[in-house]
């Protein structure tokens, strides 16, 4: 169940879905604020503070993107973890919306078990900051994967495994940041050198290689289409 002040804001302009959605919130115990155009959900967000804003793309007025850009370059909402809704037509949406901030994305048509789950997912690694295990010598540590960045060495279950400079800094951000979603320029910015080329074509190349190196480990890099990457949060048994 929801913690009792965990109020989700919810801005869709189709009642039936965002009735929809309202409902199984409500039905895990948030508190939830509906409106049904971006001007008004920006001003609800401005005021009220949300644990978490679902917003669509598509709105009338004001569009998703737009909201999402306002309140996240605003100092004072700019914390607010938001969860984009969109048509699967969309993608260029999607990716300009994860740019400027955007924590997740559902896609419609979508499951409201898959929603709920969805933003109860962003809701927890907003409370842990999302930050995997760091030892005081600067190791990361998540599921079987060991990193030390000052001496770029890596490790599965005590097996060393050789990375390139470039690998190593692409497997690290995704890493320190399981569940979330990166487009391949987020990721490009993230670990740009002066001593060796980034590009977003690269980074697709460099993933593969990491993968293949992983072994069976490298399933927990996975592709989100038309967007980019991110590390699985979960650890999965089998691997």
């Amino acid at each position: 169940m929801a913690k009792s002040n965990e109020k989700i804001l919810v801005v869709e302009d189709e009642e039936d879905i965002r009735e929809l959605i309202s409902y199984n919130l409500q039905r895990e115990g948030f508190e939830v604020v509906a409106h049904e155009t971006g001007e008004e959900g920006l001003k609800a967000a401005i005021e009220l503070k949300p644990s978490l804003v679902l917003l669509d793309i598509m709105l009338p007025g004001l569009s998703g993107i737009e909201v999402c850009k306002k309140l996240k370059g605003d100092p004072k909402t700019g914390s607010i973890p938001i969860i984009l809704v969109s048509a699967k037509g969309e993608e260029t949406d999607i990716v300009v919306g994860l740019e400027i901030g955007a924590d997740d994305y559902v896609t419609k048509p979508f499951s409201p078990k898959i929603l709920v789950a969805r933003a109860k997912a962003v809701l927890r690694r907003k409370e842990k900051e999302n930050e995997p295990a760091e030892t005081t010598d600067g190791m990361l540590e998540i599921h079987k994967l060991s990193m030390h960045p000052g001496r770029f060495e890596v490790s599965i279950d005590g097996n060393s495994i050789q990375l390139t400079v470039s690998e190593f800094k692409i497997l690290q951000y995704l890493a320190k940041h399981p569940g979330w979603v990166f487009t391949r320029s987020q990721i490009v910015d993230a670990v740009r050198g002066d001593d060796y080329p980034v590009t977003e074509r690269s980074i697709d190349v460099q993933v593969v290689g990491i993968r293949k190196k992983l072994g069976e480990f490298g399933n927990y890099i996975e592709t989100v289409r038309g967007v980019g990457y991110r590390f699985k949060e979960k650890e999965d048994e089998q691997i």
